[in-house]
């Protein structure tokens, strides 16, 4: 496990007309602010990687599909410094996946059906507090191969 990266069970209510999928609440632990909620649509077997946020805090939870999120911790002051995290979500695994800022993360749509990731972000979208890389970047030890 990453410092500072969390993964919370999240409840979903069955009933005869559906479900309701909880996400995030103000009064949880992980909460610090409302920044803005948005969808992630990612096709089958298409890698969005990698990207770090200096300032903001993410909350994803996959709602449709499959996603394998893949994160590596290269802060200099880390405990687990050098480190990867795979972590696999989807509606019947579903789950909050908490990202501190400075950690490299990415992730891959698994499965034949495109998936769907919410995002309750701590700050809204600000081009000038994100680093991208692309997806085979040598300086990450990764490779999103199956």
């Amino acid at each position: 496990m990453i410092e500072g990266i969390k993964t919370i069970p999240l409840k979903q209510i069955f009933d005869e007309r559906g479900k309701v999928m909880h996400m995030m609440r103000n009064d949880s632990e992980l909460f610090s602010q409302f920044g803005e909620i948005y969808f992630s649509v990612t096709y089958p077997g298409v890698v969005k990687a990698w990207h770090l946020h200096k300032e903001m805090t993410l909350n994803y939870a996959v709602v449709s599909g499959a996603i394998k999120f893949v994160f590596y911790d290269d802060r200099a002051k880390s405990k687990t410094k050098g480190q990867i995290q795979e972590i696999f979500v989807s509606p019947e695994n579903y789950s909050l996946i908490h990202v501190p800022p400075g950690i490299w993360n990415g992730f891959k749509s698994v499965g034949k059906d495109s998936s769907i990731l919410a995002n309750c972000s701590s700050i809204p979208h600000d081009q000038n507090e994100i680093i991208r890389k692309p997806f085979n970047d040598n300086e990450i030890p990764y490779t999103w191969d199956i």
